[in-house]
């Protein structure tokens, strides 16, 4: 008979008397994916690339892709069939064979009658053009919907936002530079000037991930900088960022004032996540710009920053007001649509992937946070207070509506 000593005794109970936890095992489920093709004339993006298709199909998921859905990004619908896909000959019947739908613009009037209840729609909202009608609609019909601007990770960023914000603000300043061309109307200077000749001065308002991209692009111009925020741990960061390279000062009327008669270049980048975007320059400050100069406004998306915005297209990009050039184009990375393409389909496929492999979204909605914080309408409630607020709507809480079971 084996003694045990006193101590080993307290071990060997203590060890066999811990609780465990039973780990909840969830069974993955097949989705059935649809991308119908982008509707406006100026979208040119899809969420997922051929290879994305491949890893969905390799994992059991369908995907139905409408035909020529991915031609304005050069994907073929021959890629998306070797790949796995079922092309399918219209929006319909994408919208009749899937349950989650992958789109990059929020759905039109005609394609919100498309869908049926407890069909989840995963797309951008674009808050500077949405009306309250659109979200009266998803909640009557019982869709589910996911916003590119709410989905967050735990460390509070937000990957769908953040990739287009990178494209966003790297195009931003190429594109001024090319409206700063006589042949343009602008001014007729070099972004970076020459020797002897000074460089041109873009001020750029914000200091979040636009701001930055386009900072480093207009340095790499050789541009002088200047970057306006109200936040000073932003500007204190990028200022870090950037090797002190930038000129930062805060976005108090006096300094936008000097600094918007000063410029040659502005670009509007200021926003708050999930909010319309603020609006810093004032028309009399657009007045008394330079004739020939040019605001590239990035956030014309979440209704612009700038007093004198107003939404464009590529097809017609810009307008003047003032002698002053606007370029106002909401969709900005639809100009690069096969590297928007890639970036989105980098963070949409994972996250695909993860609500299939716990089981659909109703699970995954429990356990993911990245789904919890980017869903906006659910189980025929609007689940955000900001959007509560900006129209009118009654919202519930969506861990209150999860933990309810409604």
């Amino acid at each position: 008979m084996e003694i045990l000593n006193p101590s080993e005794f307290s071990r060997k109970i203590g060890l066999e008397t811990l609780e465990k936890t039973l780990k909840k095992e969830h069974k993955s489920e097949r989705l059935q994916i649809g991308i119908p093709r982008e509707k406006s004339p100026d979208e040119h993006r899809v969420c997922v690339t051929p290879g994305g298709v491949s890893v969905l199909t390799a994992n059991g998921h369908e995907v139905m892709i409408e035909k020529n859905a991915g031609i304005d990004a050069n994907f073929t619908d021959q890629e998306y069939s070797e790949a796995g896909a079922q092309i399918c000959t219209t929006a319909s019947e994408v919208y009749k064979k899937s349950e989650l739908i992958l789109k990059v613009a929020p759905p039109d009037e005609e394609e919100l009658e498309e869908m049926s209840s407890d069909q989840i729609l995963i797309s951008a909202l674009h808050l500077g053009n949405a009306k309250d009608s659109f979200f009266k609609d998803m909640i009557r019909k019982g869709i589910t919907g996911v916003g590119f601007e709410f989905i967050r990770l735990s460390d509070n960023s937000f990957p769908i936002v953040r990739m287009m914000h990178e494209i966003t603000g790297s195009l931003s300043v190429q594109i001024a530079a090319h409206y700063l061309e006589s042949k343009s109307a602008g001014q007729g200077i070099m972004m970076g000037g020459i020797s002897g000749v000074p460089p041109a001065t873009v001020v750029i308002l914000g200091a979040g991930i636009i701001a930055e991209y386009a900072a480093r692009t207009a340095l790499g111009y050789g541009a002088q900088v200047f970057v306006m925020d109200n936040d000073l741990g932003r500007l204190r960061h990028l200022e870090n960022a950037l090797n002190r390279r930038i000129i930062t000062a805060m976005a108090n009327h006096q300094y936008l004032t000097s600094a918007t008669k000063a410029a040659d270049v502005i670009i509007g980048a200021a926003m708050v996540e999930g909010h319309r975007a603020p609006c810093w320059v004032t028309e009399p400050m657009v007045e008394l710009m330079k004739s020939g100069s040019v605001i590239v406004d990035t956030v014309i998306d979440q209704g612009g920053c700038i007093a004198t915005s107003r939404p464009t297209s590529h097809s017609n990009p810009v307008f003047q007001k003032f002698d002053v050039i606007h370029y106002c184009v909401p969709n900005i990375p639809s100009g690069v649509a096969r590297t928007a393409t890639y970036a989105l389909n980098n963070v949409i496929v994972p996250f695909v992937l993860e609500i299939g492999d716990s089981g659909g979204f109703k699970e995954a909605v429990w356990s993911n946070h990245s789904l919890m914080t980017g869903t906006y309408v659910y189980k025929k409630h609007l689940t955000k207070k900001s959007l509560s607020q900006l129209f009118n709507i009654p919202y519930r809480d969506i861990e209150m509506l999860i933990a309810s079971r409604i």
